[in-house]
C-alpha cells in the first residue's frame, strides 16, 4: 500500500493523526482544493461498494436535466425499495427537485429511485446506462452503477478516487452545493398538501458551521461512508471515507489536522 502524506507545521501531529484514521479505513483520499492537492491517500484505487455516495450521480444527472420544477407522479416501482425512504405513496405529486432534496439531504431511496425512474421514463435500466455513461465521462474508470441508491451489488462499485472526480465536479454545481450544505428542508406533495421534513444525516455538518456537505452512505456490504467538505478562511478541504469504523471521530479528526497550514508533501511507503 501507498500512503501519501502532506506535512504541516506539526508534522508529527499529521502522521500520527493519518495514521491512526488509516487503520480505521478500507480506503480514504483527503484533498485541499484551494491548492489542488493531496493530503493523504490510503488504496484510493481500491474497488469498494459505495453505498449512498451514489445519490451524487443520481441526483447529478436530475439537476443537469433541466427538468427540477416539473411535476413527477409517484408509482409503485418508484417507492418498492428498501429503508431510508421518505414515505412516498403512489399517486403523490412531487416536484423533481423535492425528491433531489430528499435524496441528498436524507439519503431518501424512495426519492432516489423515483428520480431514476422518471428521467430514465420509466426505465430504471436506462437512467443506470445514464449514470454510467456519465462516470465515464468524468473519468471514472473504476466505477460500475447497478441502481440509483447505492443497494448492494457485487458489480456496483467504485473508488475513493472516483468518487473525488464525482464530488470534485458537482461542487462545481451552485444547485448541488445550495442543497448539500442544508441541514433541515420542507415540500408539500402539489395534489394533497402533504408534509415532508427532511434532516441532513451528516453528523459532522450538523456539529461544525464550516462542513458545507456532502453526502453520507450506510450499507451492511459497504460499512459507514462518507464524502465531507469543509470550507474556512483561505483553506477547502474536501475527503472520501470508505467502509469506515469510528466514521465520525475519525471524520473530526481528519477536518482538525487539515485545516491547519499545509507546505510539503512527503510520501511513504509501507
Amino acid at each position: 500500500m501507498l500512503f501519501t502524506f502532506s506535512a504541516a507545521l506539526y508534522a508529527q501531529i499529521n502522521t500520527t493523526t493519518f495514521t491512526t484514521v488509516g487503520k480505521d479505513v478500507d480506503s480514504i483520499v483527503v484533498k485541499d482544493l484551494s491548492k489542488n492537492k493531496t493530503i493523504y491517500a490510503k488504496d484510493d484505487n481500491k474497488p469498494l461498494r459505495p453505498a449512498s455516495l451514489t445519490k451524487i450521480m443520481t441526483c447529478m444527472l436530475a439537476i443537469e436535466s433541466g427538468k427540477m420544477d416539473k411535476v413527477v407522479t409517484i408509482t409503485k416501482p418508484m417507492i418498492d425499495v428498501e429503508p431510508t425512504k421518505l414515505g412516498l405513496k403512489v399517486g403523490d405529486k412531487v416536484k423533481l427537485k423535492d425528491l433531489v432534496h430528499a435524496a441528498l439531504i436524507k439519503s431518501a431511496n424512495d426519492s432516489a429511485c423515483a428520480i431514476a425512474y422518471y428521467l430514465g421514463n420509466n426505465d430504471e435500466a436506462k437512467f443506470i446506462s445514464m449514470m454510467n455513461k456519465k462516470a465515464k465521462k468524468l473519468g471514472m474508470k473504476s466505477t460500475n452503477f447497478e441502481n440509483p441508491c447505492g443497494f448492494d451489488d457485487k458489480k456496483h462499485k467504485s473508488t475513493a478516487r472516483d468518487l473525488m472526480k464525482l464530488a470534485e465536479y458537482a461542487i462545481k454545481n451552485k444547485t448541488f452545493n445550495s442543497i448539500v450544505k442544508l441541514n433541515y428542508y420542507t415540500f408539500r406533495t402539489l395534489n394533497t398538501n402533504k408534509k415532508f421534513a427532511v434532516y441532513t444525516s451528516n453528523k459532522l455538518q450538523r456539529q461544525n458551521k464550516n462542513v458545507v456537505g456532502l453526502k453520507t452512505g450506510y450499507t451492511s456490504g459497504a460499512g459507514a461512508c462518507l464524502i465531507a467538505r469543509a470550507k474556512k478562511d483561505n483553506k477547502d478541504i474536501l475527503f472520501v471515507m470508505l467502509n469506515a469504523n469510528n466514521r465520525w471521530n475519525n471524520a473530526k479528526r481528519v477536518l482538525d489536522v487539515t485545516m491547519k497550514s499545509t507546505k510539503k508533501t512527503i510520501k511513504k511507503a509501507a
